[in-house]
């Protein structure tokens, strides 16, 4: 069985320049980040670049959240990413890392490329609260979920959702893909 891991790369560096746009929320998004990429990392046996993108592409998935502010967090959740792979020199990685970023939600499997498949599966284990595993062992998924608490990130939202569709309700969960 996999170890779960402490501190899982630049995670903390990363988003500490998002902490005061994201609030009181910051713990619950930032154990849900840590969640999600070591589920990420182990649905697969990936290299040093990979792993990297996991980790940047988790950091940025859901920011716009808070960064937009809005539900539809997709677009503005790339824009903060590609910033950031921009400033940081690794703007050859902006399609792919934005292809993660657009795709997490999809509802069926993503054929075009692994590494956005196995990101969507790491957040489908997180957002499912572990009920759907993606072939990881309850023992593993029980362990992260213990290592890195909820804090709230599902319930805020499940609120912010709440809201959404009722002020959009011909476009109720704009986040999902087919």
């Amino acid at each position: 069985m996999r170890m779960v891991e402490e501190h899982i790369g630049p995670i903390d560096n990363i988003l500490a320049g998002y902490r005061s746009a994201i609030g009181t929320e910051y713990q619950g998004y930032r154990n849900h980040v840590c969640r999600m990429v070591s589920f990420c990392l182990a649905l697969s046996d990936l290299g040093e670049d990979a792993t990297n993108k996991l980790i940047i592409a988790g950091c940025f998935h859901d920011i716009g959240i808070w960064t937009g502010p809005t539900f539809d967090y997709l677009p503005p959740s790339i824009v903060a990413a590609e910033q950031y792979l921009k400033e940081t020199g690794f703007q050859a990685w902006i399609p792919e890392i934005s292809e993660m970023i657009d795709q997490h939600h999809k509802l069926t499997a993503y054929k075009n490329a692994e590494l956005v498949e196995v990101f969507r599966k790491g957040d489908l284990v997180d957002f499912s609260l572990g009920s759907i595993k993606s072939g990881l062992s309850s023992d593993f998924v029980r362990d992260v979920r213990k290592r890195f608490p909820n804090e709230g990130f599902h319930w805020m939202l499940a609120k912010r959702a709440a809201k959404w569709v009722c002020r959009h309700p011909l476009n109720p969960l704009p986040v999902l893909k087919f």
